[in-house]
C-alpha cells in the first residue's frame, strides 16, 4: 500500500482477472475505485476480495450505452469526477472468417471494442476537469500477430490498438493520456476456458497451460498481479510522458520467432 493514488478516483471494468487485479492494485494504493461487470458471480467474488478497501462493485454491461452512461454518471455523482480508466472487459471466442457467424462477431466487438468507446465517452467529460487523466485499454498481443481460428478477437484487439493511438492524440491537449497493455499468456479466467477448450471437458487444464507458458521465452504464463502493476504505472504520474502506446507484457512471445 503506497498511497501512490490517494485522492484519485478510478473506474475500472471486468470484475475478474486483469480486470480484478487492476482494481484491486490501484485501490491498496488509495485510489476510490468503481469496478464494473456483468457476471454475478465474478461480481460476487470481487467483493469478498475488496472488504475493506474503498472499491465498488457494480453490475453494469459495459457493451450498451444506456447502462454505462448511467453507471459514469453515478460514479460522477458519488466521487466527483474520474482520474483513471481501465477497460478489462472482454471475452475469448473462436471461429474463422467462414466459421463465425454475424452474431457471433456483433458480440465481440461489442463486449471487446465498444465497451472501450462506450466507457471512454462517457468518462470524458469526467475526467477533462480534473485537469487529466490516464485511460488504459487492455488488448492483447493476438492485435499484433495471431493464432489460428481467433478471428472476431483479434480484430477487436488490433482495433483497441488503434483506437488507443486516435484518442491518444486527440486527448493529448487536454493532458489525458491513453496507452494499451498487451498481455501474452496470462492466467485469468479466459485463459483456463481458452486451455479447457484444447483440453476438452472434464479434462484437467494444467498440461494445457504450461503448454501455453513453454511457448514464451520466460517458459510460464504470465500473473494477473504482473499485469496489474503494468497497468498502475501507466495510470501513475511516473508515466507522465507515456501516452499513445502499446505496452507488451508477453515473456517475450512476440519476440520470438517460432521455426
Amino acid at each position: 500500500m503506497t498511497g501512490e493514488f490517494d485522492g484519485k478516483v478510478a473506474v475500472v471494468t471486468g470484475s475478474s482477472g486483469i480486470g480484478l487485479a487492476a482494481a484491486m492494485k490501484l485501490a491498496r494504493d488509495g485510489a476510490q475505485v468503481f469496478l464494473g461487470g456483468i457476471d454475478a458471480e465474478h461480481n460476487a467474488a470481487a467483493v469478498e476480495q475488496a472488504r475493506g478497501l474503498r472499491l465498488r462493485v457494480d453490475r453494469v454491461d459495459v457493451a450498451e450505452e444506456e447502462q454505462v452512461a448511467a453507471w459514469m454518471g453515478d460514479v460522477g455523482a458519488q466521487a466527483g469526477g474520474i482520474d483513471i480508466l481501465v477497460n478489462a472487459a472482454a471475452i475469448q471466442t473462436y471461429g474463422t472468417i467462414e466459421t463465425t457467424d454475424v452474431a457471433h462477431w456483433d458480440r465481440v466487438m461489442n463486449i471487446n471494442l465498444r465497451s472501450c468507446f462506450l466507457t471512454s465517452h462517457h468518462a470524458y467529460g469526467l475526467m477533462k476537469p480534473r485537469g487529466g487523466g490516464s485511460i488504459i485499454h487492455v488488448a492483447s498481443v493476438q492485435g499484433h500477430s495471431n493464432q489460428n481460428n481467433v478471428l472476431a478477437y483479434a480484430t477487436t484487439k488490433g482495433a483497441v490498438h488503434a483506437l488507443t493511438r486516435a484518442m491518444a492524440v486527440d486527448c493529448a491537449r487536454d493532458n489525458i493520456r491513453v496507452n494499451s497493455v498487451s498481455p501474452g499468456s496470462v492466467r485469468t479466467p479466459l485463459l483456463e476456458f481458452a486451455a479447457q477448450q484444447i483440453a476438452g471437458a472434464g479434462n484437467p487444464i494444467e498440461e494445457t497451460i504450461a503448454s501455453f507458458g513453454e511457448a514464451h521465452p520466460m517458459g510460464r504464463v504470465g500473473t494477473i498481479d504482473e499485469t496489474s502493476e503494468l497497468i498502475a504505472f501507466l495510470a501513475s504520474d511516473r508515466a507522465g510522458f507515456c501516452t499513445g502506446g502499446d505496452y507488451l507484457i508477453d515473456g517475450g512471445l512476440t519476440a520470438h520467432i517460432g521455426v
